[in-house]
């Protein structure tokens, strides 16, 4: 299991390395200037020279990345270059409305997805598997930014049960926070229930045909107990795949749902950031939520040595 660990962890280093320079060699080829955004295109020449001086845009490519790794590993993300103020604390800030989200969004959508998942596989071909199918089917077809705005309509505006937008801030209490944050999180839950839904179904019924059930059938055990005694654990490595892959989408992905409900989380701050031409913004908040995606997906691959040890001889 210690090898396994290492090897994963030298793994997880060589990808944090190799996206911090495509982030910033992606971003360094992006046209225009900040300090010519920022000074508009009335500034003067010395101007703009001491301005491009004071932010370090000067160095070379080399330097300039070299100086921005280097203060990522010290916890340093640098200043924003339009507001002024340390991109760590403007982070922080938006950090807590956009992890709490993606968090109780991927509640939802496995407290929906597991039951439905699950009752569908152990009632493959009757109505209830069809009808959950067809359910499921619809929830990936839509839109997730058309449902948010169609609850909106239906729950803020029609029925006034929640507010339409905004976040009242976690001094206004938990559950006033978390109210302001259920729209949003339901509208980003169900597709990714949905999605779950049919991979649970799918997995379970692989595994509920395999040799082994057979022989725990044969045994004396019934359906229902061969499925919650040996398929549901064996039919977890996909699973956890798609909860892993489905909690960095919703931390990463969220900008549009962030848009529609006027949240100020990390999406719509990178979004307000390529506006500006903010690139030292971008390029920390993107690093940031890679390294959330590559520590997920080490976590998912130490989940898989755990639900089944067979794997830790493997990789």
């Amino acid at each position: 299991m210690l090898h396994y660990l290492l090897k994963r962890l030298l793994s997880l280093a060589v990808s944090l390395v190799v996206a911090s320079l495509v982030i910033f060699l992606a971003l360094e080829v992006v046209p225009g200037d900040p300090a010519a955004y920022m000074l508009g295109i009335n500034a003067q020449e010395d101007t703009l020279a001491a301005l491009r001086e004071e932010l370090g845009l000067n160095g070379s490519v080399v330097e300039r990345y070299l100086s921005w790794a280097g203060g990522l590993l010290q916890g340093d993300f640098g200043t924003s270059y339009t507001y002024r103020t340390p991109v760590a604390e403007m982070i922080g800030e938006r950090l807590w409305i956009s992890l709490p989200l993606a968090l109780y969004a991927l509640t939802l959508s496995t407290l929906i997805a597991f039951p439905a998942g699950i009752w569908a596989a152990s009632k493959r071909g009757s109505p209830v598997d069809v009808t959950v199918m067809g359910v499921t089917q619809l929830g990936v077809a839509i839109p997730n930014f058309w449902f948010a705005m169609l609850m909106v309509l239906v729950f803020a505006i029609n029925l006034r049960w929640f507010s339409a937008g905004g976040f009242v801030g976690w001094d206004a209490g938990f559950l006033l926070a978390m109210k302001s944050l259920t729209l949003p999180a339901i509208a980003l839950a169900l597709p990714q229930a949905s999605i779950l839904a049919r991979v649970m179904r799918s997995s379970l019924l692989d595994t509920l045909s395999e040799d082994f059930i057979r022989t725990a059938r044969a045994k004396g055990l019934s359906k229902r107990q061969a499925l919650w005694r040996h398929a549901l654990r064996n039919a977890l490595i996909p699973v956890l795949t798609i909860i892993g892959l489905q909690f960095s989408f919703l931390l990463a992905g969220a900008i549009i749902i962030e848009n529609v409900f006027f949240l100020p989380g990390l999406g719509r701050l990178v979004f307000q950031s390529i506006s500006a031409r903010d690139l030292i913004v971008v390029e920390s908040v993107v690093m940031l939520l890679v390294f959330a995606v590559i520590v997920v997906n080490f976590l998912v691959d130490l989940a898989y040595a755990i639900v089944d040890p067979r794997l830790r001889g493997r990789r």
